[in-house]
């Protein structure tokens, strides 16, 4: 049977902070009780989540999303954002999709490095 632990992908050495396991339980519960978000939120993870506060003394949630499921996290994003929303009560809830930089291929490599890897692309956007 699945877990919420599935719902959280990292580095191999680091573990989940107890805030991304409430986040990834709270995907995971969506998952089994919502029909209507069911079949969207089962292939989908996130990498980290981290609690900011924000003017007037509220509180945000910022769920780092991997950047390839980010047009599958935006088919959903309004009844996702809704729900999790609902579950944290009082706070915002906003997602971002996390761009990996690529290191320059090494002289003599065959391999070309996609133009939306590299720092200042990512930076940009």
């Amino acid at each position: 049977m699945f877990t919420a632990v599935k719902k959280i992908q990292k580095a191999e050495d680091v573990d989940p902070s107890e805030f991304e396991e409430t986040v990834a339980q709270a995907m995971f519960d969506l998952e089994n009780t919502n029909d209507e978000l069911k079949s969207d939120v089962k292939d989908l993870f996130i990498n980290s989540a981290t609690q900011i506060d924000i003017s007037g003394g509220r509180k945000a949630v910022v769920i780092h999303v991997p950047y390839r499921l980010r047009k599958a996290y935006r088919k959903i994003h309004v009844r996702l954002v809704r729900e999790l929303e609902k579950k944290f009560s009082g706070k915002d809830v906003i997602l971002i999709a996390t761009r990996k930089i690529l290191r320059p291929p090494k002289k003599g490599s065959a391999a070309k490095r996609p133009r939306s890897r590299t720092l200042t692309s990512v930076h940009e956007n």
